[in-house]
């Protein structure tokens, strides 16, 4: 990656998604993108997408003509965070720097926490077990970090329990983490998407969850602290150069 040259204004913030065949998916990244437009009228957002859908995030850095922050709007830093987007942005030969991924941000949590709250479920309600669904990764230390969202969701709860489990890749699976919070007491189980959007691996949890008669909240979505997040990983990118 080549060193970015930064001037007095803001650099560009490329917001980039690993992109979907559903249309539901791509629409969240550009209501995101809109939050962050209101939230920073400032700055130059755009918005751009790893692959099956346009514009592509090279196609972006090449029609570039400032530096520019890539903001993956991904929750995990796995393959398309460390392998899809470093090597687009070296072929781009643009002046970029890459910001980290969402991650596992307190604003997330909080987020998450209010979609199981429209979900009909309470802190307070010991029989409730709550299965965090990610997509997994093949990376171990992103499914590591990922597991962590149900421990710190527990949290302040009087919940039988909270478990993470993977859609695709990796075990835990959703059959598995159910049984498991069954047992631990739990007469309820919900599950709480650890995901932007909907797409074609939420519609199967979904068709899951409704031959077990399991509640499913809804993704994480637009949300202000969604664009919150990522205009924390844009300023965080910037901090990390000028003390470079």
């Amino acid at each position: 990656m080549r060193t970015a040259r930064f001037v007095t204004w803001s650099p560009t913030l490329v917001l980039t998604a690993h992109g979907s065949a559903d249309p539901r998916s791509p629409a969240v990244t550009h209501a995101v993108a809109g939050r962050i437009r209101r939230l920073r009228p400032e700055l130059d957002v755009r918005v751009a997408f790893c692959e099956q859908n346009a514009p592509n995030l090279r196609d972006v850095l090449v029609s570039l003509d400032r530096p520019a922050v890539v903001s993956p709007l991904l929750l995990a830093d796995a393959f398309h965070a460390r392998v899809d987007i470093p090597e687009m942005i070296d072929a781009a030969g643009a002046d970029v720097l890459q910001a980290p991924v969402l991650g596992e941000d307190p604003a997330l949590l909080t987020v998450l926490r209010q979609r199981l709250s429209e979900a009909g479920v309470s802190g307070d309600d010991d029989e409730i077990g709550v299965m965090v669904v990610s997509v997994g990764s093949s990376n171990d230390l992103a499914n590591a970090r990922t597991a962590t969202v149900a421990k710190m969701l527990l949290a302040g709860t009087r919940w039988a329990g909270a478990r993470t489990a993977f859609a695709a890749g990796p075990n835990p699976n959703l059959a598995e983490v159910a049984l498991r919070l069954r047992t631990a007491g739990a007469r309820r189980v919900v599950i709480a998407p650890w995901f932007l959007a909907h797409g074609r691996i939420t519609d199967r949890i979904l068709d899951y969850a409704a031959g077990q008669g399991i509640t499913v909240a809804e993704p994480l979505g637009s949300h202000n602290l969604v664009a919150a997040t990522v205009l924390d990983r844009y300023d965080a990118a910037l901090d990390q150069r000028v003390a470079a």
